[in-house]
């Protein structure tokens, strides 16, 4: 699948040209969908709402079932990432509770989880649009060093690059992803 060259920063608009291309029926636009939001939403499921695998799992599929079936309901067509976190939020609390039938908890608890779980979601948006906002080789380095658990020595062989241009990649890209998130240098010491 070829995607324009969009430039930096641009994520937003890459997930619209995937959605134009995922209902104009490009089945391999779709699989670049789901890819890019897989992980967003399991953690949702399962780190957010702290669901059992096997529901994070059910929740994971529920929720590109229905947005495979509803995309051309998707006002926004860049909105999709948000619209899709939205989506697990929702049907991993809706799980939560079938669960909770029965072993009965106060509403209060299950709101404090959901407000949680959003801000979780929120933070989470943020994050993976500083992410997307690097260049590609930068972002390989970052993915597989904190998504993957690779090494500097590991990522260093499948990439074919020295460990010092792995660790430099790395602390670049962390700063640059400060700064599209705005954060405050005193808050890194924090």
């Amino acid at each position: 699948l070829a995607r324009p060259s969009i430039g930096l920063g641009l994520a937003l608009a890459e997930d619209a040209w995937l959605v134009g291309r995922c209902r104009a029926g490009e089945e391999e636009a779709w699989r670049v969908l789901v890819d890019r939001h897989s992980r967003g939403v399991y953690a949702i499921a399962k780190r957010g709402v702290r669901l059992s695998e096997a529901d994070a799992e059910d929740v994971f599929q529920d929720v590109f079932a229905r947005a495979y079936e509803h995309l051309d309901r998707l006002r926004d067509p860049a909105a999709v990432g948000p619209w899709l976190s939205q989506l697990a939020r929702r049907l991993s609390i809706d799980r939560l509770r079938r669960g909770q039938r029965e072993a009965p908890v106060e509403d209060a608890g299950l709101e404090a989880v959901a407000e949680w779980t959003l801000a979780v979601v929120d933070d989470s948006l943020t994050v993976e649009a500083a992410l997307q906002a690097l260049n590609a080789s930068h972002r390989e380095v970052v993915e597989r060093f904190f998504l993957r658990d690779q090494s500097y020595t590991q990522i260093s062989a499948a990439l074919g690059l020295p460990p010092g241009t792995v660790a430099s990649r790395i602390s670049r890209s962390l700063e640059r992803m400060r700064g599209a998130i705005g954060e405050a240098p005193d808050a890194r010491a924090a």
